[in-house]
């Protein structure tokens, strides 16, 4: 089995060691955009061109399913990109994981990037799956992008910055870019003065890989079952064959993939 994950940068590494987890064979593909990151600030019809020009440089690899590990790509492109690759390849996007919080009942806070903080897709989320419930829009200017650069100081500011705003007391956070994951330990232990003992940070990288193993073709909702791979790894930059970039290394789920890209044999784990 071949999972191919797209983003203008490192969000993904989320999604693709969550992949790795459930199916430590599978062989996955790693189509990004160094030339043309971040996409938030980009027009829709900007980022929907290049994130199409990522999807067709790993559709190429023949994949069983496309995982766009991106919120704002979802928001903006996933329609385009369904319309030009499926039915022939599942391309599965990545929503923010606010139905399940609102489901634990109690107020819910979502940390976002500003592009998608009170935006109308953000806002339908809400009404669709928290209506009725507290909801506290946390918008983290800068974060994704300090995540991308895994530039430490910068990171521990956005979050600092992020914590202030959400409201004390929470029990249940979203959030809401791909790369929060990333520096999930950190942001859990800022928030952890002033939130509920029992808070919960709800991403959506596992639930975006189980769905990916349940949409390849004749594979079965099973994560076990189906076809098995060699667990490799490509790494595409612009279409062209590349390497992780540097920052990578500073995150768990960067390291994993790394150390599988430097092994002479594959090697897996959870994250």
């Amino acid at each position: 089995m071949k999972i191919a994950l797209m983003d203008s940068g490192i969000g993904l590494l989320a999604a693709a060691a969550a992949l790795w987890a459930l199916r430590p064979d599978v062989d996955l593909v790693i189509s990004n955009d160094p030339e043309g990151m971040p996409w938030g600030p980009r027009t829709p019809a900007d980022l929907t061109e290049r994130a199409l020009a990522c999807a067709r440089a790993a559709a190429a690899h023949r994949p069983d399913a496309l995982v766009v590990a991106c919120n704002t790509a979802s928001v903006h492109a996933l329609a385009a990109l369904r319309a030009e690759l499926e039915p022939e390849l599942p391309v599965i996007g990545t929503v923010p994981a606010i139905k399940p919080a609102a489901a634990a009942g109690g107020p819910v806070a979502i940390w976002a990037t500003p592009a998608t903080t009170g935006s109308a897709y953000q806002r339908g989320l809400i009404r669709a799956f928290a209506d009725g419930a507290e909801v506290t829009e946390v918008p983290c200017p800068g974060l994704a992008d300090a995540v991308e650069r895994a530039d430490e100081a910068a990171i521990d500011a956005a979050i600092a910055a992020a914590a202030a705003r959400t409201p004390a007391g929470l029990a249940h956070v979203v959030l809401g870019c791909t790369h929060y994951e990333l520096v999930e330990d950190r942001i859990r232990a800022a928030l952890a003065p002033t939130a509920d003992p029992d808070l919960v940070l709800y991403g959506s990288a596992h639930a975006v890989a189980a769905q990916a193993l349940r949409r390849v073709p004749g594979d079965g909702a099973a994560a076990g079952a189906g076809r098995s791979g060699s667990g490799e790894l490509i790494v595409l930059e612009n279409g062209r064959l590349g390497t992780l970039p540097p920052a990578a290394a500073h995150y768990p789920q960067g390291r994993l993939l790394l150390a599988a890209a430097a092994a002479p044999t594959p090697v897996h784990g959870g994250v």
